[in-house]
């Protein structure tokens, strides 16, 4: 079974806490130990950034952490080589995230084989077309079983958001706001009413909530309304910092109970 699907088979109670962090950031060489320090202190998710040099969905954390990748000599075919050397080691899902442009660059078909030799389980794509994704993407993806995951947002309509949840698997990206990502303080009652208005529809797939996710206040009202939270641009601004994953995690932790 995917490690996706199995994740949240196995877990019910909406506590799934799923960090982001770009490969190569801060350093070339340290992508494998963040990932094995994510898993051994219990993140449930890691979601892999793949850095491209015009990331538009992405706020200024994750911009300079992606041209600081890109400096230090991140490629796709790097990335792909060193989850392959911890493949054996992780045993839980592993997500890229990345922008159309260098996953066409690499190939469709060499991208989806190259993600199950390494132990990938799904991709996240924020400027991938849903058409191109229905007719070009998903039957590859299909075939390595890849789940490619989509995202909406509180302007994303209810037909729309229902095709999503039937021509989908795995989870659904729940944007918390059309903005770019970045750290928020709260959430206000806009926000509250989309995720109550999403709840409402009794979607398929569940769903997880990211943007904007840096406290207790924000943490409490993404596991509240879906099956957890996923956190970027926090914990990459961590990271740069103390260019240590136990320290970042340690801080995230404590920033997360206030």
């Amino acid at each position: 079974m995917n490690k996706i699907n199995q994740l949240f088979q196995e877990n019910k109670d909406n506590k799934l806490l799923s960090l982001y962090f770009c490969a190569g950031s801060p350093t070339l060489d340290g992508t494998a130990d963040v990932i094995l320090t994510l898993q051994r202190r219990g993140i449930s998710m890691i979601e892999v950034g793949i850095p491209f040099s015009d990331p538009m969905a992405d706020g200024p954390v994750i911009q300079d952490a992606a041209t600081r990748s890109l400096k230090n000599g991140m490629t796709l075919q790097l990335l792909f080589d060193q989850l392959r050397a911890i493949k054996d080691e992780v045993t839980i899902p592993l997500v890229l995230m990345g922008y159309l442009n260098p996953i066409m660059q690499y190939g469709i078909e060499r991208f989806c084989q190259s993600c199950v030799e390494s132990g990938v389980s799904g991709a996240i794509i924020p400027d991938l077309p849903f058409k191109d994704y229905m007719d070009t993407i998903k039957p590859v993806a299909d075939r390595y079983d890849l789940r490619i995951i989509m995202l909406i947002t509180p302007e994303t309509s209810e037909e729309r958001i229902r095709f999503i949840d039937e021509h989908t698997d795995g989870f659904i990206y729940m944007v918390s706001s059309a903005a770019i990502t970045g750290a928020q303080k709260s959430f206000d009652e806009a926000k509250q009413e989309y995720f109550r208005r999403i709840n409402q529809m009794n979607l398929r797939n569940p769903r997880m909530i990211g943007f904007g996710i840096s406290n207790a206040q924000t943490l409490k009202a993404a596991q509240d309304n879906a099956a957890g939270a996923i956190i970027g641009s926090k914990f990459v601004t961590l990271l740069s910092e103390s260019k240590d994953a136990d320290e970042a995690l340690d801080k995230l932790f404590e920033a997360l109970k206030s």
